[in-house]
C-alpha cells in the first residue's frame, strides 16, 4: 500500500551558484528534520525546526525576517547562512481567456515559464522541473530548446510559492518545461512536501505528473507515490510515435503498457494518456482503433489536445530569441522507417469530435481538451525561454510588486 506521506530522502548538498543570492543555502525544500539540522548550527533549539517549517511551508514566509516567533538574534544568526529560497517572476503575460504565464528564475541562473490557469472555483499551475528538456519532441517548443539544466527543490517550490494567485490553487500539473522523471529526486521531493501534514497537507487528487516515458524513472515514480500519472502518448503506433518523440526508441509504449498494468487504478490514483492531435498524421480511423487496442480493459482516460503551431526558434516577449513570427507549419526530418518529412498541421474540430467519440463508444474515457493562452504561448507545447546568457537578468529575492498597467509586466 502506498503511503500518502512517504518518507524523504534527505537533500544532497546544494551547488554553488553564480548569483549574490547564491551565497546562502534555501530553506524552502528542506524537511523538518533537516531543519532541525539549521537549528543546531545556528544555536536555536530543536523546536524552532518546527516553527520554521510552518512559516516556510503553511504561512508562506518571503523572508527570515518574518518568522516573528523566533528571536531576533536567532533570524539574524539564520540570515547569515541561510535565505527563504523565494524569488520573484522576471516577468509575466495575461491572456485573454485569463490564463497567466510567468517567467521565474533558478538559483543556477537559468529561467523557467509556468503557467496559471483558472477555470471557475479551480485554479492550476502548470510547474517545469528542467530549464529546456532532453526529451527533443519534434512538436514541442521545449524540445526545440534542447536542456540547460535541473531544478532544485527549491526552484520547483519557488514557481508555487512565489505566483501571486498562489491563495487560489487547486491543482497543480508537472506539465510545464522538461521531463519529471529525468529529474525524479527533487519532483518527488516537492510533491512529498506539498502533501505532507506540516506542508500544505494536500491530497495527491490535487497533483499529477506528466511523463513521455523513462524506464529509469516510470517504475520508480509508480512504487513511490501516490499522485496521478498522465503519459505523453500522441501515436498509438510505435514507429511513428517515435518519429516524433524520440524517447520510444529507449523505453517503447508497450513496455510502459506492460508495467502500467501491473498497478491498480481502480482507486484514487488516476492515469491518463495526453494524445496531442495532428491532422492526418495520427487522427485517422487506423489510429482510433490501435488506440482502443492498446488500452482495451485498462483503466485510464485519454485527453485530446490540439496541436498549437511553434516557431522554428524561440520567440517570446518573456525574453526568448530568434524570429517572431509563425510559420504555417513545422517541418519534421524522418527517422526510422518513415520515409520523407512529416508535417505538422491543425486537426480538424469535427475530425477530432468523431475520434473522441469512436473511443468513448468503446469503453476508452476521452475528452478534447480546452485549450488556454495561445495568445501568449502558454499553451500545451509552446513553453521556451531559450535566450543568450548575456541577456538573462540577475535572480533576486522576492518581493511583492506592485502591478503596472498593461498585459505584460517586467520588474525592475
Amino acid at each position: 500500500m502506498i503511503q500518502t506521506e512517504p518518507q524523504i530522502e534527505p537533500q544532497t548538498a546544494p551547488q554553488a551558484v553564480p548569483q549574490a543570492a547564491a551565497q546562502k543555502t534555501p530553506l524552502l525544500g528542506m524537511t523538518p528534520e533537516e531543519l532541525k539540522g539549521v537549528a543546531a548550527e545556528v544555536g536555536m533549539p530543536a523546536y524552532a525546526a518546527k516553527q520554521m517549517a510552518q512559516w516556510l511551508y503553511q504561512k508562506g514566509v518571503a523572508s527570515i525576517d518574518e518568522m516573528t516567533n523566533l528571536s531576533k538574534p536567532a533570524r539574524e544568526r539564520l540570515s547569515e547562512r541561510y535565505e527563504i529560497g523565494r524569488m520573484a517572476p522576471l516577468a509575466e503575460q495575461h491572456s485573454k481567456d485569463g490564463t497567466a504565464k510567468y517567467l521565474f528564475p533558478t538559483r543556477e541562473g537559468g529561467r523557467v515559464e509556468t503557467v496559471f490557469i483558472p477555470d471557475d472555483d479551480r485554479g492550476t499551475i502548470c510547474v517545469s522541473c528542467q530549464v529546456g528538456c532532453k526529451m527533443a519532441c519534434r512538436f514541442c517548443a521545449t524540445g526545440q530548446q534542447g536542456f540547460q539544466g535541473q531544478l532544485s527543490t527549491a526552484d520547483i517550490l519557488n514557481q508555487i510559492y512565489s505566483l501571486p494567485e498562489r491563495d487560489r490553487l487547486t491543482n497543480i500539473v508537472f506539465m510545464g518545461q522538461g521531463e519529471p522523471m529525468d529529474n525524479l529526486d527533487a519532483v518527488l521531493r516537492t510533491t512529498q512536501l506539498l502533501m505532507a501534514d506540516y506542508g500544505w497537507a494536500w491530497s495527491p487528487r490535487r497533483i499529477t505528473v506528466s511523463t513521455v516515458g523513462l524506464r529509469k524513472g516510470l517504475k520508480r515514480f509508480l512504487d513511490e507515490s501516490p499522485c496521478h500519472l498522465a503519459i505523453s502518448l500522441h501515436n498509438p503506433f510505435p514507429e511513428e510515435r517515435a518519429a516524433i518523440i524520440p524517447a520510444e526508441r529507449s523505453y517503447s509504449l508497450t513496455e510502459m503498457l506492460d508495467l502500467l498494468r501491473q498497478y491498480d487504478w481502480t482507486g484514487q490514483r488516476r492515469l491518463s494518456f495526453e494524445y496531442t492531435v495532428f491532422g492526418g498524421l495520427n487522427d485517422s480511423n487506423r489510429h482510433a482503433r490501435e488506440l482502443v487496442r492498446l488500452l482495451q480493459g485498462l483503466e485510464c482516460r485519454v485527453n485530446m489536445i490540439r496541436w498549437h503551431r511553434i516557431a522554428p526558434l524561440p520567440a517570446s516577449p518573456m525574453g526568448g530569441d530568434g524570429a517572431s513570427g509563425r510559420q504555417e507549419e513545422t517541418q519534421v526530418p524522418p527517422r526510422g522507417d518513415l520515409e520523407g518529412g512529416l508535417s505538422f498541421h491543425e486537426a480538424n474540430e469535427t475530425r477530432m469530435a468523431a475520434f473522441r467519440d469512436y473511443l468513448t463508444h468503446r469503453g476508452i474515457r476521452c475528452t478534447i481538451r480546452a485549450s488556454r493562452g495561445q495568445d501568449i504561448d502558454a499553451a500545451c507545447g509552446l513553453l521556451n525561454t531559450k535566450t543568450p546568457r548575456s541577456a538573462q537578468r540577475d535572480a533576486r529575492p522576492f518581493e511583492n510588486p506592485s502591478r503596472g498597467e498593461g498585459s505584460i509586466y517586467f520588474t525592475r
